[in-house]
């Protein structure tokens, strides 16, 4: 297995929103109803929004022989990160790749001393990878996400610098 990390372009638009797709909706099929995955992905995953991510953000993607595995996406802020995007295609899933990418994305984010990602409560899934990789639970709290009530899981990794 050939693994790369490498910064999105533009042309890997199509792939991420496919990515995006298949991943949320095997991911949140027991916790989000699908027609409010849809208008989210709809709006999260448009064109223009990722464009916008791709320019603004440290955007990253997975290649496995040639084929996008996943990808990616840390808003930088003074003195953390948040994670706002991180997704793998199913089948590229429980191989490392993923942290991978993490591994990349914190090597190359400088000054911060934390970084967060949200986790909808029962995504077990993505609970079990962030806690094996030290990230621990600092909120949970009840959201209205597009009409539907979440339940999430705010946490944080530490990071120490040499």
């Amino acid at each position: 297995m050939n693994c790369s990390v490498r910064d999105a372009t533009y042309d890997d638009i199509p792939e991420i929103q496919k990515i995006a797709e298949v991943s949320w909706h095997d991911t949140y099929q027991a916790l989000i109803p699908e027609e409010i995955q849809n208008k989210f992905l709809e709006q999260a995953y448009a064109q223009s929004s990722l464009t916008k991510r791709i320019d603004q953000t440290i955007f990253k993607v997975a290649e496995v022989d040639g084929r996008m595995a996943g990808f990616i996406n840390v808003i930088h802020g003074h003195d953390h990160a948040e994670l706002s995007a991180f997704y793998m295609h199913p089948d590229f899933q429980r191989q490392r790749i993923g942290s991978r990418l993490l591994e990349e994305v914190l090597q190359e984010v400088e000054g911060i001393s934390e970084i967060y990602v949200e986790v909808e409560k029962g995504n077990k899934s993505g609970e079990t990878f962030y806690q094996s990789r030290g990230f621990q639970v600092v909120e949970e709290y009840e959201e209205d996400f597009m009409g539907h009530p979440l339940n999430t899981l705010r946490m944080v990794l530490k990071i120490r610098r040499r």
